[in-house]
């Protein structure tokens, strides 16, 4: 098994990406997917997450309110800390599961966005970042709806573009067209086949 962690800042791509290496037979373990699912209605998760922020957390429906929590955490440093600090064992728990679970010559990708901050870069064979300037990703950001300060404040919450670079095996450089990308990964899927050949 090779196991790839694959980060990048908000808005550099690294979901298109991971599409990619699907496509190329990866075994591709999201960590913003396992962070919805270990805060679902009815998981241990939600209701800690409620027990610490408040009852305000919650949709009508009982779902939590990613906004409302959104706003508080990105805002505050240490809101930031005592949420990670309830999530991150728990998405961490069931992404080791799932890696687990994933066929000894496979070759699984983590993706996930937090893994310098979280320290996580000692944990995989290779570490592929993806990169692309500020201003195309804050463009990115921009059509999918959050607004230019709510953009800038998520970027400053993550680890420095030089942070990641640091831990970086492989950079993809995501500020061109879709070809180029798709040529890029099919580039790094070769290094990775060779690896476990």
């Amino acid at each position: 098994m090779l196991r790839v962690g694959l980060t990048g800042g908000i808005g550099a791509g690294k979901s298109a990406v991971a599409r990619l290496l699907i496509d190329h037979g990866a075994v591709v373990i999201d960590a913003d997917a396992i962070a919805r699912e270990v805060v679902a209605v009815g998981t241990p998760g939600l209701r800690a997450v409620v027990d610490e922020f408040g009852p305000q957390m919650l949709c009508a429906d009982g779902s939590l309110d990613r906004e409302a929590l959104g706003a508080v955490v990105f805002a505050d440093p240490a809101a930031r800390r005592r949420l990670e600090a309830i999530t991150h064992p728990l998405v961490g728990a069931e992404a080791t599961r799932r890696m687990a679970d994933a066929p000894a010559d496979a070759v699984v990708v983590y993706d996930v966005p937090l893994l310098v901050e979280a320290g996580l870069s000692g944990g995989y064979d290779v570490i592929v970042v993806v990169v692309a300037p500020r201003e195309v990703r804050l463009a990115r950001l921009a059509d999918r709806g959050l607004a230019r300060e709510q953009a800038l404040a998520r970027m400053a919450n993550q680890a420095s573009d030089s942070a990641r670079r640091a831990v970086a095996d492989i950079l993809v450089d995501n500020s061109g067209s879709p070809e180029d990308l798709h040529d890029q990964v099919a580039e790094v899927w070769k290094r990775f086949s060779a690896s476990i050949a």
